[in-house]
This record gives C-alpha cells, structure tokens and sequence, in this order.
C-alpha cells in the first residue's frame, strides 16, 4: 500500500495533483498541530474539543488553498459554486474528524502518546480517506 503510494506521487496520471494535495495537507497539519497545541496550552481547552476546532478552522484554511492550487483545473469561481464545494469538502472531511479524532483518543488513552504525536498519526490516517473523496467529489475530479 506505502509503495503504490509513493509511486502514484511520483508518476501516474493524478501524480501533480496528488503531489500539491500532500504539501497543502503538510503544511496543514503543522498549522493544525500548531494551533492544537496553542488552544490546549494557552487556551487550557480539553484536547478533544481543541481538535475539533482546529481540525474546523483548517478544514477552510485547506479548501480554499487547495481550490486555488491543487484542483485549479476544476476550481470553484463565484460564490455558489465556492460556497458549495465548501460545504462538500466540509462534509468530506468532517466525516473524517471521528476516524481522527479516534486514532487520537485511542493512542493518547491506551498508548500514552502525546497528544501533538497522536494528532499527527491521526492526520495521516485520515489523509488518504480525505484526498480521495475530495478529488472524486468535492472538485469532481
């Protein structure tokens, strides 16, 4: 599975797209890490609840520079079009907030991980999930 991955980055028809898909949902996920760990920290916000807001607040960081860059192809241009694929990705990837969310709970509460840890271990799972129903979906790739 890794090494079909990684040669569907490197070559294949979705390669570029899937390419800008990663990068955007790295950086993404340091943004989301980031600001977990401030709202935890900073904000004493239980971890759970601070990662259904950052999961949120990167969910729309993450449309609209996907939307801009990733599926520029296809990109949503006007306001319906816009707010409809932004309701899409929303369901997307909020039906993968409990696959992360629960990759989450399950490595900080059996395996005493660390939650920023976990968080990242959770990102990835959901990722793949993510990029799939996105590009067949939301930008009906």
């Amino acid at each position: 599975m890794i090494r079909s991955f990684l040669r569907a980055i490197l070559v294949g028809p979705e390669a570029p797209q899937l390419r800008r898909f990663f990068f955007v949902g790295l950086l993404a996920a340091g943004f989301q890490t980031a600001l977990l760990g401030t709202l935890v920290e900073w904000g004493r916000i239980q971890y759970l609840l601070a990662a259904v807001i950052s999961i949120e607040i990167t969910i729309v960081l993450q449309y609209g520079v996907n939307n801009r860059w990733t599926f520029h192809t296809s990109r949503h241009r006007g306001w319906h079009e816009y707010a409809s694929g932004l309701l899409r990705t929303n369901l997307v990837r909020g039906s993968a907030i409990p696959i992360q969310l629960g990759v989450l709970y399950a490595l900080v509460s059996v395996a005493a991980t660390p939650y920023l840890i976990a968080n990242g271990v959770g990102i990835v799972v959901s990722g793949i999930y993510r990029y799939v129903l996105d590009s067949r979906w939301t930008w009906q790739g």
